[in-house]
């Protein structure tokens, strides 16, 4: 089977504590680079262990964006993944972790 990657999200993880500083992170990057920024959600949503902001970006953007995640992170959790059209590969086999490893709910992709 040939896959191909349409895009990437990468979810922002943050508590009460630290929302400011999650949205400050989702906020620049947007500003930065060809990002769509999602909401910023104070509940846990779809598979995400935690409160997250989605960014989304095209698979030309990637390697302006996952590096300056990584250097601009603020000791934030972020998950980052591929979209191919294979919601659990995506979520389980290709991400990318930076900060704490997490478990995600992935019984919404069965």
């Amino acid at each position: 089977m040939n896959q191909s990657i349409t895009g990437y999200h990468a979810h922002v993880y943050f508590d009460a504590d630290s929302e400011a500083i999650a949205r400050q992170v989702c906020e620049q990057a947007a500003q930065l680079f060809p990002v769509q920024m999602g909401r910023v959600h104070a509940r846990n949503v779809g598979p995400h262990p935690r409160w997250s902001c989605q960014l989304a970006f095209g698979p030309d953007a990637f390697d302006q964006v996952v590096p300056w995640l990584m250097l601009n992170r603020q000791g934030l959790t972020i998950f980052a993944h591929p979209e191919t059209g294979d919601e659990l590969r995506d979520h389980r086999d290709r991400a990318i972790w930076m900060g704490e490893m997490l478990d995600l709910d992935l019984s919404l992709f069965d």
